[in-house]
C-alpha cells in the first residue's frame, strides 16, 4: 500500500510502498477515508518531538471504514464507520486502569494515517455516526479531543470565563466546547483576521493580537479581572506567557501548544500571589470520546468550518501543508483524503 513517511528528521516526507498491516486477533483493519494534518506533525518532521523508529508513517487524526476484523473482535464489524483513538493502550496496565493512557501514539511511535490502510486494536475504533463526515471525524480525534481534555483538566465550571490563544483546529473546537461546558464568555486571541471572524461566528469575542496587546485588552473586557481559564494551543513562549498574565485570581492556564523553548514568568506576581496554576495537557483519554462524538452528532460542536482544505495522499501536497504549519500559517485544518 502507499504511505507518506518521515524518513529523516528535518527532511521532507516521502511516498513509499509498504506492506499491508498485519491484523492480530483483537485488531481491526481500517481503510482510511480521511487523515488530518496536525501542527504536531510539523513539529515531528522538524525534530521538536522525537519520532521513533524511523521511517514512520505520520498522521494521528484518522477516520475510515473497517475492512477486516480479527478472530476475537466483538465490538466492531466489517463496514463500520469509525474514527480512531490514536493512543495505543493495553487497557490492563496500571496507567490504563487509572485512566492515564496518553503515552503511546499513532503516527509518533507506530505507523499512522498518512496511508491507505491502518491496523489498530478494536478498542481504538470509535463508532462514527452517519451524521459526521469522515473529514470531521478525523479531526475530532485530535484537535477537538485535545481541546476537550484540556478544558476538563482546567476544571472549567459553569459561569466561568475563558481565553483561547490560537484559533486553529484546536481553538475552533475549544471555543465551542467551552460554551458547551458552561462558559459565560470566551475570548479568542489570534493575528489572522479570517480565523478571528470564524471565532466570532461561534460566539467568541475576537481579540486581534496583531493590533493590540491581548492581556490588557482581556482585562479591560473583564472589568480588570482577567479570565478564569486561559488555554494556549499555539506553542509559543510569548502566547503562553500572555495566557498566564490574563488570569484572574485563582485562574488556571492550560498549555497544550508544543514548543522547544522555555517559558519565563514572574513567579510571585503572575503565579504565587494570586494562587494561579499552570497546567500541562497532553492528548486526551478514550473515556472522553463518546461524549465528544455525541456533542458533534447533535451539532453542539460544529466542525463544518474547521476543515478548510483537503489534499490527496501525495508527499508534495502534504509537505506543503507542513511547511506552512511550521511557520504558524496555513488553514484552520487540512485533511488528507486518499
Amino acid at each position: 500500500m502507499k504511505a507518506v513517511r518521515l524518513v529523516a528528521v528535518g527532511q521532507p516526507l516521502q511516498m513509499q510502498e509498504i506492506p499491508l498491516p498485519v491484523v492480530g486477533e483483537r485488531d481491526v483493519l481500517v481503510r482510511i477515508k480521511a487523515a488530518g494534518i496536525c501542527h504536531s506533525d510539523a513539529h515531528y518532521r522538524a525534530g521538536k518531538s522525537t519520532v521513533r523508529p524511523l521511517p514512520m508513517t505520520l498522521g494521528h487524526e484518522i477516520a475510515g471504514i473497517v475492512e477486516q476484523v480479527g478472530d476475537e473482535v466483538t465490538m466492531v464489524k466489517v463496514g463500520d464507520r469509525v474514527c480512531l483513538h490514536y493512543l495505543l493502550t493495553c487497557g490492563d496496565c496500571y496507567y490504563c486502569s487509572t485512566g492515564h493512557e496518553q503515552f503511546s501514539m499513532l503516527g509518533h511511535y507506530s505507523n499512522g494515517g498518512y496511508a491507505e490502510y491502518i491496523a489498530v486494536p478494536e478498542r481504538n475504533a470509535v463508532h462514527l455516526p452517519d451524521e459526521i463526515p469522515f473529514e470531521q471525524g478525523a479531526i475530532l480525534m485530535c484537535s477537538s479531543a485535545t481541546s476537550f481534555h484540556a478544558l476538563r483538566k482546567a476544571r472549567l465550571q459553569g459561569g466561568e470565563t475563558v481565553a483561547v490563544f490560537g484559533v486553529g483546529g484546536l481553538g475552533i473546537s475549544a471555543i465551542q466546547l467551552a460554551y458547551a461546558l458552561g462558559a459565560l464568555d470566551v475570548y479568542a486571541v489570534d493575528i489572522n483576521p479570517g480565523k478571528l471572524r470564524l471565532a466570532e461566528k461561534y460566539g467568541a469575542v475576537p481579540i486581534d493580537a496583531a493590533s493590540c496587546d491581548p492581556v490588557p485588552k482581556i482585562r479591560k473586557l473583564t472589568e480588570n479581572k482577567g479570565v478564569d481559564v486561559a488555554l494556549e494551543v499555539i506553542g509559543l513562549p510569548q502566547t503562553m506567557k500572555q495566557a498566564v498574565q490574563s488570569l484572574d485570581i485563582m485562574g488556571r492556564a492550560v498549555l497544550a501548544g508544543i514548543t522547544d523553548r522555555p517559558l519565563e514568568i514572574d513567579t510571585y506576581h503572575e503565579l504565587l500571589g494570586n494562587e494561579n496554576e499552570i497546567i500541562g495537557t497532553n492528548d486526551h483519554l478514550l473515556q472522553e470520546l463518546p461524549l465528544l462524538v455525541e456533542l458533534a452528532r447533535r451539532g453542539k460542536l460544529d466542525l463544518s468550518d474547521a476543515v478548510t482544505r483537503t489534499v490527496p495522499l501525495d508527499a508534495g501536497a502534504i509537505n506543503g501543508v507542513l511547511d506552512k504549519l511550521e511557520h504558524f500559517g496555513g488553514e484552520v485544518r487540512t485533511v488528507i483524503v486518499p
